[in-house]
């Protein structure tokens, strides 16, 4: 018979078993939800159709998703014919989505950082067109007298210069079409889509995953999210500051593209060599510099916004690179876009470790490709979303250890030693038992 002094001991133990039991059955009383998106491309009517299947916006594209999480991944332009109205829409939802509780996490990709140095290769006529006003005429005639007023101050440096940038007037206006030259000054840093570029992140943490337009490289999983993005925008910052040195010193006009940025600092490092004489030591600096731009974080193909290698790996050594990668950020899993699946659908690798989520979404452009998005509840759940139907691709196994997370697992663990007859340290110690339901904060 129980003695009457272990009774209150012996019922305190029990509920706390059964409190274990009972959390580690029962389903999360918050549910949180974060739905990814990749690539764009300027398709704004597919970006609007999948937001609205997802339930994120209503019919007038005003955000209806309350408290979901939107992250985007990039690519928002180039290629499709709406960048302008793709960008218009995610800065209104940046706006909303707060007001109902929610998030709007808008990424960098590769294009957007292409637009913003100026290298323009993908920029089509008619997305220079989407910048036009009446005033483009005039904007593009004021900009070839600037250009013919550089030419003929440069001609020592146009000498080192190949091929030649003696544009006769008609070549030059074919290569800055209508809308060119505003395009360039919105991407500026003080433009209304330079300066909201410049303040997203290019790598995103929420609920154990890791967002980002191309992936994490094996050459640098050692570095944490936070280096990672002031890694990018520090190169952004470079490429900043020495424009406007270069413009300043007349070497640039504000309106050169990359490539031609490139060349001219080549070609006037080249003619001062030649030349002997090395009048302004900090415009060589910055010469220099600069010129080592394909090296940066934020253009390398082993770079975040560029790497293809979750795409490309074998399954046997895309398992042991990938769990590096995962350790080292301490996260469970890696969600990217920037290499289009060819099915148009969703792909799940390495154990369900990597999602590649670009299907595609511009069809015009990408044969078989699709809208999709990516929906995530309670950081366990995988979804496909398409316009047309959703797929299960991840849902956690209630019944197995294996789905439980660290919290949860020690849970069971003690559990199991009050079945045996074993008492954990905290019990042992008096120390109050505080239990969890498993799941990360949302943001």
């Amino acid at each position: 018979m129980l003695s009457s002094a272990r009774i209150p001991h012996i019922f305190a133990v029990l509920l706390l078993v059964l409190a274990a039991s009972a959390d580690t059955a029962a389903p999360p009383t918050q549910s949180t939800e974060v739905v990814a998106i990749a690539d764009v491309h300027g398709d704004f009517d597919d970006f609007v159709a999948i937001l609205q299947h997802a339930e994120l916006i209503d019919k007038q594209n005003h955000w209806k998703g309350g408290k979901t999480t939107l992250v985007q991944l990039g690519d928002l332009l180039d290629r499709g014919p709406k960048p302008r109205d793709v960008m218009d829409l995610l800065m209104a939802l940046q706006e909303e989505a707060p007001k109902a509780g929610g998030r709007v996490e808008s990424l960098l990709g590769n294009h957007e950082v292409m637009n913003i140095m100026g290298d323009l290769r993908y920029v089509t006529p008619t997305n220079f067109a989407s910048f036009a006003d009446g005033k483009s005429e005039d904007r593009r005639r004021s900009a070839y007298k600037d250009y013919l007023k550089w030419r003929d101050a440069h001609s020592a440096l146009l000498a080192e210069v190949s091929p030649p940038l003696e544009l006769t007037e008609s070549e030059w206006m074919a290569r800055h079409p209508a809308g060119f030259i505003e395009h360039r000054e919105a991407f500026g840093p003080n433009g209304v889509y330079g300066k909201w570029l410049r303040g997203h992140a290019a790598v995103a943490e929420i609920d154990g995953s890791v967002f980002l337009h191309g992936g994490i490289s094996p050459s640098i999983a050692g570095m944490k999210v936070d280096a990672i993005n002031s890694r990018i925008h520090d190169d952004i910052h470079a490429f900043d500051s020495d424009k406007q040195y270069f413009v300043e010193q007349r070497l640039f006009l504000p309106f050169f593209n990359l490539q031609e940025m490139a060349v001219v600092a080549q070609a006037e490092i080249t003619a001062e060599v030649k030349s002997r004489v090395q009048s302004n030591p900090e415009l060589r600096t910055r010469l220099s510099r600069f010129l080592q731009f394909p090296e940066w974080l934020s253009v390398r193909t082993d770079g975040p916004l560029w790497f293809r290698g979750y795409d490309q790996w074998t399954d046997e050594e895309g398992n042991a690179q990938v769990e590096k990668i995962l350790q080292s950020l301490k996260a469970d899993r890696l969600i990217v876009g920037h290499t289009v699946q060819k099915t148009g659908r969703i792909r799940e690798r390495f154990g369900s470790k990597v999602f590649l989520i670009d299907t595609g979404m511009l069809s015009s452009y990408y044969v078989g490709g699709r809208a999709s998005a990516l929906q995530i509840q309670n950081g366990v759940k995988f979804r496909a979303e398409y316009t047309d139907q959703d797929v299960v691709l991840l849902e956690p196994q209630k019944s197995s250890l294996k789905t439980a997370g660290p919290e949860r697992w020690s849970r069971m663990e003690n559990t199991a030693w009050f079945a045996r007859g074993f008492w954990p340290s905290s019990v042992m110690s008096g120390a109050a038992i505080h239990t969890k339901d498993g799941n990360r904060a949302s943001h």
